[in-house]
């Protein structure tokens, strides 16, 4: 009883989802407890001027640290990779990344480097989507005629 509305209890490094929609969610790495509030880091989406010739239309973003609560009271442990790869020590490698990556801005290609691919890096030290590279080769030349006629 109850269980449906409960939240999971969460561990420093955890990955936390939160749906958005049936196509698309949100993911955050939970970075622990500052004066008694919980804290996730997560990857902002904000548009580019920049074009990665290799990747398309690129994003300009930043990990931003945010209160748990700011993101939403729905969401869910995500750690899909468990059983594949294990988890990086969060204090001694997680931690240290995350911290290292704040304030930075980061530039990445539209299609693949998201959230998921962000938390599952700090967590695991793997991108979920290692298959990019193999994918790309196919995309690049449909689209490279397109960037030096600055029509993309």
């Amino acid at each position: 009883m109850g269980l449906k509305h409960s939240q999971p209890k969460l561990f420093p490094g955890d990955i936390v989802e939160y749906p958005r929609n049936k196509y698309f969610s949100h993911f955050a790495v939970y970075y622990g407890e500052k004066d008694g509030v919980p804290y996730v880091a997560h990857l902002t989406c904000r548009d580019s001027d920049a074009k990665l010739l290799l990747f398309g239309r690129a994003l300009r973003s930043e990990i931003k640290l945010d209160p748990l609560e700011l993101l939403g009271k729905k969401y869910k442990v995500s750690n899909m990779l468990d059983d594949s790869f294990s988890a990086r020590d969060f204090h001694g490698v997680v931690k240290p990344a995350i911290d290292d990556m704040m304030g930075r801005e980061v530039t990445f290609d539209i299609l693949f480097h998201n959230s998921e691919h962000q938390a599952t890096l700090f967590r695991y030290g793997v991108k979920k989507s290692e298959q990019i590279e193999k994918v790309y080769k196919h995309i690049m030349p449909a689209w490279k005629k397109l960037f030096e006629k600055k029509k993309l």
